[in-house]
């Protein structure tokens, strides 16, 4: 069992910290579209979303899949406390003064209770699944080609997840077709985005495990 130094426990502080920010970041911002190839759209949550899945690669891979979990456990818990501070904060009273950003706020933070189980049922799944297939992919390649076993669990995560979440949030609302007709790009345009991240996994992972340890960085 791999013994944590103090400056371990302050490097898995700080991964925590971007992985929950990132979290926070794709599930606020990401109501913004922009437009994409063919008439479709993309929501800004692609450059922070990718990360996430990413994160818990690099730390599987220096901290092993235990603490991968925990990760993927405070991210879990973090959701269900966001979306009940959002729910109290949507429900309570408004002062006269603060009227004039109502229907800004309530639109925006008043996520509906489908939407919420949505976000966090697929975030749940293709997370957990994310860090299983990456240790399935491991035992296969051993300690070499990080890259790709990343990049092979962000492929089927990242489906699971878009998959999940389209079909439980637009399920009824949009024709099955539409709703495979926003998945599809969707999807891919995130898998692109991990694999143009992946450099900067294999910089966070040799700042992870230091320069005393820079022999031990996955081979390409």
């Amino acid at each position: 069992m791999q013994t944590l130094t103090e400056k371990d426990y302050k490097k898995i502080l700080i991964c925590l910290t971007l992985y929950l920010t990132s979290i926070f970041a794709a599930n606020t911002l990401g109501i913004k579209l922009m437009p994409f190839l063919f008439g479709t759209h993309l929501s800004v949550a692609v450059f922070c979303f990718p990360v996430v899945f990413i994160m818990t690669d690099v730390i599987g891979e220096v901290y092993g899949k235990k603490m991968a979990k925990n990760f993927v456990l405070a991210g879990v818990i973090s959701i269900i406390l966001f979306l009940l501070y959002s729910f109290i904060s949507t429900i309570t009273p408004w002062a006269e003064s603060s009227l004039w950003v109502k229907g800004s706020y309530n639109q925006i933070f008043g996520l509906s209770a489908r939407f919420a189980i949505a976000s966090l049922v697929a975030f749940f799944i293709a997370e957990y699944q994310d860090v299983i297939s990456f240790f399935f992919f491991k035992k296969r390649t051993g300690k070499k080609m990080f890259w790709l076993r990343s990049n092979l669990s962000n492929i089927w995560s990242q489906f699971l997840d878009t998959v999940i979440f389209m079909f439980i949030a637009f399920l009824g609302v949009y024709p099955v077709a539409t709703i495979i007709a926003i998945i599809i790009p969707w999807w891919i345009f995130k898998v692109l985005m991990g694999f143009a991240y992946t450099p900067l996994s294999y910089f966070g992972i040799y700042l992870l495990r230091g320069k005393n340890n820079a022999n031990n960085v996955p081979a390409n």
